[in-house]
């Protein structure tokens, strides 16, 4: 046990161990409350008495919720080392949550994002009070979990930090190999004399470095055997990088070096996110720093990143789910060509459904007005565009294999890769049912906007016809066909006939709009038949099974690799575990590969012929619709020429009535001639039926202007 006036502490409890200090768990002697204290061994007081204090000075000065606070500085009681009490951080550094198997491939996009906040606010208020840090690094940015569950990171040890303007130079070298600076890495690693100075853009470097090891789980900058086995082709990649590369890799010995402009594709990290995150990258990992960004632009950026909002699209038609990244002040003009550079598909040809419902975005209105979404509930983008699905890369390519002999340490390092790629293939798995899960989703919806537009068109071409079929059938005007006094009643009769071909047009038109609605009512029944399949699979639960029962054989590999040795029952237990580690890798890719991939696949191709049958399907019902449409408008015509003709004869009857000249017409007709007084009434009511049905013509016209308003679908 050590302590001082109010803390103590175990050296057992060991957080972390560096050149200079141990940093250890500690409690307040008093409350009890859990701290860290950073002791400095004898080697720290070798270093120059200005050094020495300047630690004490700068987290003094310093007080920010990203940067881990100093609680107070004291001495041990026997030796009197100088002790910094600081706030304890619960969760370990951000190097322990990526040594995680299951970050293996990077941080999930949410946490990521809490990353770079925390860093970004963290760096800001060090350039604020002109400190330079010298040793950002995962390890140097510590985690504690808030109230509320959120991860919070916090930036710490700060035994290389000094103060330093924007304009000023060091010359002086810190910090770890594999984030240093090229020209401090120059010589302090290789050892090579040379007179540069250095500035404050030393820190974003490390900070690139570090952003792309949190988005990633790897190294940018990768020779073959590693970082620290070839040192100088470690400073040849870093040099040597073209601009625009954020990434460079020797996969042979004495093999050619290969850069990467873009983040790997196992990464997962978003689209949306990456094309904002690459370019900042490729600008702080700048060899020459002339050509570096300087702090003010790298805070600029990544504050812009940071204020934009997130608008899930899932392409229906591509079966891919996309993040958009805009700021809520953004036109929809500026989402709309956000979504073409991740789907290709020009903004005139874009339509979205939401819940269920058409959303007509107006280019010129503000973004904040597009619906909250998330990725079970997203925007969902309808176009005419080639289903292609998830891209990803087969987990197993990345599965290691276990050395025959034991060797702990290799062991060890091969369990953590296989378990890497296991998690990795669960993430796979469960996106891929996702992806199946929002394309039935999304066609189930785009089914029910079909079967609303066909019930309005079929009710607007039945109310139709029951006012035509009423005119038509009335007898009373067929009876005036016999009245050879009324010769206007021929283009009447004409008028009629035409109606009569309409009524036709609308009735086929009403069969056809039902035969429609049953083959989408027949496919809604498969989609029902579809979704029931997706919620009843199982392989996320097998995998998740196995990935279980490797974790318990990886923690005991863990704990032995800290061994000197094993006997000989625990060598041949260990030999048994990596047995049944295997067959249990085995068959955990074994059911990705048949129970995710390949029904994934199989899903994608029905998908594909569905969606051909949904755009087939609305074209009809976009032109039956038009045929609707046209008959009404023909309809309104005939209507009011029938009715200004009925006008013309009512009228012509009560002057022939005021002449007294219907009563000499002789009664040829077949039927019993009416009387003046009965046919001028029925001229009077038909003249009101006319206008009555003219009317309601006119409002059936104005719902088919409604319908039209719909976006046609765009061509292929």
């Amino acid at each position: 046990m050590q302590s001082t006036t109010n803390y103590l502490w175990h050296t057992d409890d060991l957080l972390g161990q560096g050149a200079t200090a141990s940093v250890y768990k500690a409690r307040n002697k008093k409350s009890g409350e859990l701290v860290a204290v950073k002791v400095f061994n004898t080697v720290s007081y070798l270093r120059p008495r200005e050094v020495q204090a300047r630690e004490f000075e700068v987290l003094r000065k310093l007080n920010h919720q990203n940067i881990v606070k100093l609680f107070a500085v004291e001495e041990t009681g026997g030796s009197r080392q100088k002790v910094l009490v600081m706030e304890y951080c619960s969760s370990g550094s951000l190097l322990s949550v990526l040594e995680s198997p299951e970050n293996a491939f990077g941080l999930p996009e949410d946490e990521f994002l809490v990353v770079l906040r925390c860093v970004v606010a963290g760096m800001n208020h060090l350039r604020e009070n002109g400190i330079v840090h010298r040793d950002i690094k995962p390890g140097n940015i510590m985690r504690l979990m808030g109230e509320e569950g959120q991860s919070i990171y916090k930036l710490t040890d700060f035994g290389a930090a000094r103060e330093l303007d924007d304009d000023e130079k060091f010359v002086s070298v810190y910090g770890t190999e594999e984030y240093l600076h090229p020209d401090m890495y120059e010589r302090a690693v290789l050892r090579k004399p040379q007179q540069k100075a250095f500035g404050v853009t030393v820190d974003l470097w490390s900070i690139g470095v570090t952003l792309y090891h949190a988005a990633t789980g790897s190294l940018p900058f990768i020779p073959f055997g590693g970082p620290r086995r070839n040192k100088e082709m470690m400073y040849r990649i870093t040099t040597e990088k073209p601009a625009g590369a954020i990434a460079g890799t020797q996969r042979r010995e004495n093999g050619p070096l290969e850069w990467s402009y873009t983040l790997p594709i196992t990464c997962q990290l978003s689209l949306g996110l990456q094309s904002q995150l690459v370019p900042i990258l490729a600008n702080i990992l700048e060899v020459e720093q002339a050509k570096c960004w300087g702090f003010d632009q790298f805070f600029a950026e990544t504050s812009d990143i940071l204020q934009r909002v997130v608008v899930h699209v899932f392409s229906l038609s591509q079966a891919v789910l996309h993040h958009i990244y805009i700021h809520t002040h953004n036109t929809i003009a500026t989402f709309q060509e956000a979504v073409h550079k991740q789907t290709s598909v020009a903004p005139r040809h874009q339509e979205y459904l939401f819940e269920g419902h058409l959303c007509v975005l107006e280019p010129s209105i503000s973004a904040q007005h597009i619906a909250h979404t998330t990725a079970s509930s997203p925007l969902t983008l309808f176009s005419t565009a080639i289903p292609k699905g998830l891209a990803f890369r087969d987990p197993a390519l990345d599965v290691p294999k276990f050395v025959p002999k034991v060797d702990l340490q290799a062991d060890y390092n091969t369990a953590k890769g296989v378990l890497g790629a296991g998690y990795q293939a669960l993430r796979l798995a469960r996106a891929l049912l996702d992806g199946q899960e929002l394309m039935l989703q999304g066609l189930h919806r785009v089914l029910e906007v079909l079967q609303a537009t066909c019930r309005r068109t079929l009710e607007v071409a039945r109310t139709s016809l029951l006012f035509l079929s009423s005119s038509l059938g009335t007898e009373r005007f067929n009876s005036m066909a016999g009245t050879p006094e009324i010769q206007e009643l021929k283009a009447a009769t004409e008028l009629r006939s035409r109606l009569r071909t309409l009524a036709e047009v609308l009735s086929r038109c009403s069969q056809n709009i039902m035969e429609t609605q049953e083959s989408l009512s027949s496919l809604r029944r498969e989609l029902v038949k579809s979704r029931d399949q997706v919620h009843e699979e199982r392989s996320i639960q097998q995998i998740q099974c196995c990935l279980d029962k490797m974790n318990l054989i990886y923690k005991q590999f863990k704990k032995s690799r800290m061994r000197p040795g094993l006997s000989y029952n625990e060598e041949q237990i260990h030999k048994l575990d990596k047995v049944n580690f295997s067959h249990l890798a085995k068959r955990l890719l074994q059911v990705f590969q048949e129970e995710g991939v390949q029904k994934y696949q199989a899903s994608l191709v029905t998908h594909g012929k569905r969606m051909r049958v949904v755009h087939e399907t609305r074209n009809h019902v976009r032109l039956v619709g038009c045929s609707v449409a046209a008959c009404n408008t023909e309809a309104q015509g005939v209507q009011e020429s029938l009715s200004k003709i009925l006008e013309e004869l009512s009228h012509q009857l009560l002057q022939d009535r005021a002449k007294g000249t219907l009563a000499s017409s002789p009664p040829i007709s077949p039927h019993p001639s009416p009387t003046p007084k009965d046919l001028l009434l029925h001229m009077q009511e038909l003249c009101e039926g006319m206008k009555l049905l003219a009317s309601d013509l006119l409002d059936n016209n104005r719902i088919i202007e409604r319908l039209s308003r719909v976006p046609a679908a765009p061509d292929v």
